[in-house]
């Protein structure tokens, strides 16, 4: 894939987990948090995935800790690696916020607080914010 085409779909990936996180923050405020908190594990997700296709790889799965432990070796793994743990925490956000069979007896919308979406939005925020600086620094 061309450096073009590569940070071509790198931005097609930012943008969609911009949208992402915007509406994450649509329904903290509609306290809608279970779906607040998947949405920021999306945006972390997709935040990750922005980064592979940059780097012309291709990304498969949907933890962000692994997407992260399997990024190649380089100055931008090191650098994101100061978020390793951030990212494990969103991804306990995955699917137990959308299933109600994840969750013992209860509904994610029974099961989900603002601090929880408060709190997975920031992580979100900071890990989309991080890639954004990689790709401006290495374009």
């Amino acid at each position: 894939m061309s450096v073009e085409k590569q940070t071509y779909e790198a931005l097609r990936w930012i943008e969609t987990a911009e949208e992402d996180l915007d509406a994450a923050r649509v329904l903290l405020r509609e306290a809608k948090y279970s779906h607040a908190c998947f949405l920021a594990q999306q945006s972390g997700e997709k935040s990750v995935k922005a980064l592979w296709y940059f780097l012309g790889e291709d990304p498969w799965g949907h933890s962000i800790h692994k997407l992260i432990l399997d990024l190649p070796e380089g100055i931008t793994k090191k650098e994101i690696a100061k978020i390793q743990d951030d990212a494990a925490a969103l991804d306990r956000f995955y699917i137990p916020t959308r299933y109600p069979n994840g969750l013992p007896d209860l509904t994610p919308g029974k099961y989900y607080f603002q601090k929880d979406a408060e709190f997975a939005i920031g992580i979100a925020e900071s890990i989309l914010s991080m890639i954004r600086d990689i790709l401006a620094a290495t374009r």
